[in-house]
C-alpha cells in the first residue's frame, strides 16, 4: 500500500515507519491521522511483524499537527453551523486520539526514534510509544499552549505516566523545550545518542533483538505492562494470571530455552494473522 504522508519497510520481522513530509516539517495533515493507524494495524495484522520502528525525515522529527486542519470559523449568526462545528470537532478529535492509541493497541512493541523537534503532537506519537531513542539534538515541547489549545489526542493521559506530574504540568503551562539529556534523566528516552543516525540504529537494533523472543510472550508482556499501568496491582495480578493460564504453552518455553542453550534464533510460532472478519476456529 502507498502512502502520502509515510514510507513504510520491513526487514525481516522489523518494520519501519517513516514520517515524510519534510518539507512540512512532517506535520500531521488529514492524510497523515489517516495513515498511520492504517499502516500499523495492517503491519500488526500480518502476524509476520515483531516489532515497528516510527523514525522520520528532514529537519525535525514532526512541528505536530497542521493548523491548517482548522479550516475557516462558521459565520457567528449561522447556529446551525456552530453546532454542529461542535460536534464534528468532537467526533475528528476521537478518531485522532486512535491514531495513537494504534500504537499501544497493536500486538508489537512500537519504538520511535527521533531527533530534533519533537513538537505538539509530536509528544502524543511517542508518549504511545514502547521504546523512546533520541539524538543528542532532539528536544520535545508541548506547544498546544503556545496556540492557545489544551493538548487534547494523548499527551496528559499518558506523559504523565512517564514523567512527573509537576513536570508535566510545567511543560503543558508554559510550552518550554525539553531537551534530549533532559528527557533521559527523567527517564522518557531509554537513551541519547549522538547523531539521528545513530538514535536510528539503536532502534533498529532494539528491534532485532526483541524480534528474536516469542512473539507471544512479547504480546503478552505488553498487554501486562500496560494493564498494570492502568489498574491495581490485584487486578493486575488476576488479570496476568488468567492470560497465562490460556496463552503459557510449553512449546514456546522450550523454544526459548532451546535458542538460549544453541545462540540460533527461537523457533517461535508466529502470531496469527487478523482480519476485520468473524474467523472460523474459535
Amino acid at each position: 500500500m502507498s502512502y502520502k504522508t509515510l514510507t513504510v519497510t520491513t526487514d525481516g520481522h522489523i518494520a519501519r515507519i517513516t514520517l515524510d513530509r519534510p518539507d512540512r516539517l512532517n506535520a500531521m495533515n488529514a492524510d497523515f491521522w489517516n495513515e498511520l493507524p492504517a499502516a500499523v494495524r495492517a503491519l500488526d495484522a500480518s502476524g509476520d511483524i515483531r516489532a515497528i520502528v516510527i523514525d522520520a525525515n528532514g529537519k525535525h522529527f514532526t512541528a505536530g499537527l497542521d493548523l491548517g486542519m482548522f479550516g475557516t470559523p462558521p459565520d457567528p449568526a449561522d447556529v446551525t453551523a456552530r453546532v454542529q462545528k461542535a460536534a464534528r470537532f468532537r467526533h475528528n478529535t476521537a478518531l485522532m486520539q486512535q491514531t495513537f492509541s494504534a500504537l499501544e493497541d497493536c500486538r508489537v512493541p512500537v519504538i520511535a526514534a527521533l531527533h530534533g523537534g519533537c513538537i505538539g503532537g509530536g509528544v502524543d506519537l511517542i508518549s504511545a510509544c514502547d521504546l523512546r531513542y533520541a539524538s543528542r539534538d532532539a528536544y520535545l515541547t508541548v506547544y498546544e499552549i503556545n496556540v492557545g489549545l489544551t493538548a487534547d489526542v494523548g499527551t496528559f493521559p499518558r506523559l504523565c505516566k512517564l514523567l512527573p506530574e509537576g513536570i508535566v504540568r510545567e511543560l503543558a503551562y508554559t510550552g518550554r523545550r525539553m531537551g534530549a539529556e533532559e528527557g533521559e534523566r527523567r527517564g522518557l528516552f531509554n537513551e541519547v545518542l549522538d547523531s539521528k543516525e545513530a538514535a536510528l540504529e539503536r532502534a533498529l537494533e532494539m528491534a532485532k533483538e526483541i524480534a528474536g523472543k516469542s512473539p507471544l510472550a512479547v504480546h503478552g508482556c505488553k498487554r501486562m505492562i500496560t494493564y498494570a499501568r492502568d489498574h491495581n496491582t490485584a487486578d493486575s495480578l488476576d488479570y496476568v494470571v488468567t492470560w497465562n493460564a490460556g496463552m503459557l504453552h510449553s512449546e514456546e518455553v522450550m523454544a526459548a530455552v532451546t535458542a538460549g542453550k544453541t545462540g540460533q534464533p527461537g523457533d517461535y510460532v508466529p502470531l496469527p494473522p487478523l482480519n476485520d472478519d468473524v474467523q472460523g476456529g474459535v
